[in-house]
């Protein structure tokens, strides 16, 4: 089986909760709490998980809150290897106010973290054995944006594929200076590194124009409700949104992404892993708060394509 490697720099413990309404200043008195190991690395390994893969999960922990993370992960599938920091890994929380169907999510930015603290990280990825290598989330504080560059390369001299789902400048310095095998942005992320609105003609040629470039292979930009776009450097393949009820976002972008890795993995082509991705995507927003996808949705999602 074709080992893969998920990295998450700014992991987090994600609660999830309903209420009736949300009103500044008075209480807002919540129910139907979740709460779920989380942030960009740690959702991809929880989805391939999921999905019946294998992976290795390497993660910044620390604080009461990183023992906790550390905890919650302990039952899953996963093989977590947690890289010790100073401050606590952050606490994200999302409400769903039943009333007008409307999610709020309030997002930390996350715990300051010393180039010391990292060292480690850079260390392990430049011996790992991983085909493929995740890196999904935002970056903490203190954190170089060409962090990402760097584990790049090192991916790169291990003939590793690269797969990176960021955003802001994290993404800019990627795409300005890495070359990565699949680079995933949502529109929204993909129009800010740009400066500009994108109509859906053009997202694909303004994507393909950083694949020539040679900074990724390809460059898979999801459209939320209007699909997803898979670009290289000589295709652009558009695929619609496959209607589901919604319960909520949280996770889709990293459901899309490791349902995307795992089937490269499983050595099924480019095509039919970005198909596999926007399956497990449309799969992830079934699910309330941050649960993720589940198998068999996914399953039943890709013969409905």
């Amino acid at each position: 089986m074709t080992k893969i490697l998920c990295i998450a720099l700014n992991p987090a413990i994600d609660i999830s909760s309903d209420a009736d309404v949300v009103r500044h200043t008075h209480k807002t008195r919540t129910f139907n709490q979740q709460q779920f190991p989380g942030g960009g690395g740690v959702n991809v390994a929880r989805v391939i998980s999921e999905l019946g893969g294998t992976c290795e999960l390497m993660f910044l922990s620390g604080g009461a809150t990183g023992q906790l993370l550390e905890t919650m992960l302990l039952p899953l599938a996963i093989a977590g290897r947690a890289f010790p920091i100073h401050d606590p890994v952050r606490v994200a929380y999302a409400v769903h106010e039943l009333s007008t169907n409307q999610e709020y999510r309030f997002v930390p930015e996350g715990p300051l973290v010393s180039e010391a603290e990292l060292e480690p990280v850079f260390e392990a990825v430049a011996t790992s054995d991983a085909k493929y290598i995740v890196a999904s989330g935002s970056l903490p504080r203190g954190v170089p944006d060409d962090c990402y560059v760097r584990l790049a390369e090192l991916a790169a001299a291990n003939g590793a594929r690269f797969v990176l789902d960021t955003s802001g400048p994290a993404l800019a310095a990627a795409l300005a200076r890495a070359r990565m095998f699949l680079v995933k942005p949502s529109l929204r992320e993909f129009e800010a590194f740009l400066g500009r609105t994108l109509d859906h003609d053009s997202v694909g040629p303004a994507a393909q124009d950083y694949v020539r470039k040679g900074c990724a292979q390809y460059i898979a930009v999801t459209l939320g409700a209007d699909g997803a776009i898979l670009v290289s450097a000589d295709q652009i393949i558009r695929v619609p949104a496959i209607a589901v009820p919604v319960q909520s976002a949280v996770g889709a972008g990293d459901s899309f992404v490791a349902g995307m890795t795992w089937s490269l993995a499983e050595g099924h082509g480019i095509d039919a892993a970005f198909r596999f991705g926007q399956a497990a995507g449309a799969a992830a927003v079934m699910t309330a708060g941050t649960e993720l996808c589940r198998r068999q949705d996914v399953i039943d999602l890709l013969a409905r394509q």
